[in-house]
Formats: C-alpha cells, sequence, structure tokens
C-alpha cells in the first residue's frame, strides 16, 4: 500500500491504469483535456503491478483501474472522476492541486 499511496503523491495527477482498460484510456483523456500532464502507470506492464493493483483494491478501489490521485490524494475511480467532471468540480481541483493554470 505503501509503495500505491507514495506513488499517487508524485505528481499533482497520477492514475494508474491497465493499457487494455478503455475506460481508464477514456478518464486520461478526460483530464488532459484540461491540459493537465498526468504520470500514468499501467500495472499490467509495471514490475510491481500486481502489488500496486493489490495496494489499490485495500484502499477501496473496486475496480482497481483506473485510480486517480489529485492533489496527492486518492480522489478514486471513473465514476469519482465522472461526477466530479459533469457537477463543474474537476477544473476546479485540477486548478488547486497546481495541475493546470487556467
Amino acid at each position: 500500500m505503501d509503495m500505491a499511496m507514495k506513488l499517487g503523491s508524485s505528481s499533482a495527477v497520477v492514475i494508474f491504469t491497465k493499457s487494455s482498460c478503455c475506460i481508464s484510456h477514456s478518464i486520461e483523456t478526460l483530464i488532459r483535456s484540461f491540459g493537465a500532464n498526468p504520470i500514468v502507470y499501467e500495472l499490467d506492464t509495471h514490475p510491481n503491478g500486481k502489488q500496486m493493483e493489490k495496494a489499490l483494491m485495500e484502499l477501496g478501489c473496486e475496480p482497481s483501474v483506473p485510480a486517480i490521485f489529485i492533489g496527492k490524494e486518492l480522489v478514486g475511480g471513473a465514476n469519482e472522476i465522472m461526477s466530479l467532471n459533469v457537477r463543474g468540480k474537476l477544473k476546479q481541483l485540477l486548478i488547486r492541486a497546481k495541475a493546470i493554470w487556467v
């Protein structure tokens, strides 16, 4: 769990994905559309991917991907990100995390 939390807090926006997950790709595209440049860890290609996936599940991520950290805090998965976006709060969260400036 420590490794996932450490990596998740290493940048303004961190996304844990799997290369075959189309929802993960959609969430990454959405976040990039605001001008953010997230760090992306693909768990199925990362040497410690299985351990990180287990740690994310222990943190409450079901399913384990996508798991999104913004501002060094676990925001959640696709449902949480889409909900924030629909309510107009995702951009504000990215600004507060200094992932984007305008």
